[in-house]
């Protein structure tokens, strides 16, 4: 595999840019997250991943290694290919996509074009272990939301809310606010149904 490319920075374009190594010109093409990190200087390195199909061998460019793992990650999911893991990645940042996995926020990831509830509950399901042991996320985030969520779901259903009605607005009220206290968050979701 080829790992990074250095060389003069030819063309730099929001999708794609041309770096010079050698005398060739090679075209890679980018997320928006390179894009805005690739600074306008003549001689330029970035980090690489070569995806070969039957048609097509392409090079795709990174700025960071951490934004190349999780391009990887994204495109080991079956309905994940590396055109739809650059767009999710120019959607987001690599951090924020580690903690929409982490958090099993299924409304972010199903956010980004391309991507529907299926394909978003896959993503999570097949790398939020991944996610968590490589980059040594603390699971707090995901198990005190879970915990919380839990907890005000059985609240509210004693008080005789259908439990699907009180999960999606629940859902809703920890995206906006992720550091809620359950009590807050048993009060906005009486609220909200």
């Amino acid at each position: 595999m080829i790992t990074h490319i250095s060389g003069k920075l030819v063309e730099k374009n929001p999708a794609n840019i041309v770096v010079e190594c050698n005398g060739l010109g090679y075209y890679l093409p980018i997320s928006l997250q390179t894009f805005s990190k690739i600074p306008d200087k003549e001689f330029i390195k970035l980090y690489t991943y070569l995806n070969i199909r039957d048609d097509a061998h392409i090079l795709y460019g990174f700025a960071d290694k951490t934004e190349r793992e999780i391009f990887k990650f994204l495109i080991s999911v079956s309905g994940v290919g590396p055109s739809t893991a650059i767009t999710m990645l120019s959607s987001m940042d690599s951090k924020e996509i580690q903690q929409a996995i982490a958090s099993e926020d299924v409304a972010k990831i199903k956010s980004v074009k391309g991507i529907g509830i299926k394909t978003a509950q896959r993503v999570i399901v097949d790398l939020k272990d991944k996610i968590l042991k490589t980059y040594e996320l603390s699971d707090d985030i995901s198990v005190s939301n879970n915990t919380i969520k839990n907890e005000a779901l059985s609240a509210l259903e004693v008080l005789g809310f259908s439990r699907k009605k009180v999960d999606s607005a629940i859902q809703v009220i920890l995206q906006d606010s992720p550091n809620i206290s359950l009590e807050e968050l048993i009060k906005k979701a009486l609220k909200n149904l």
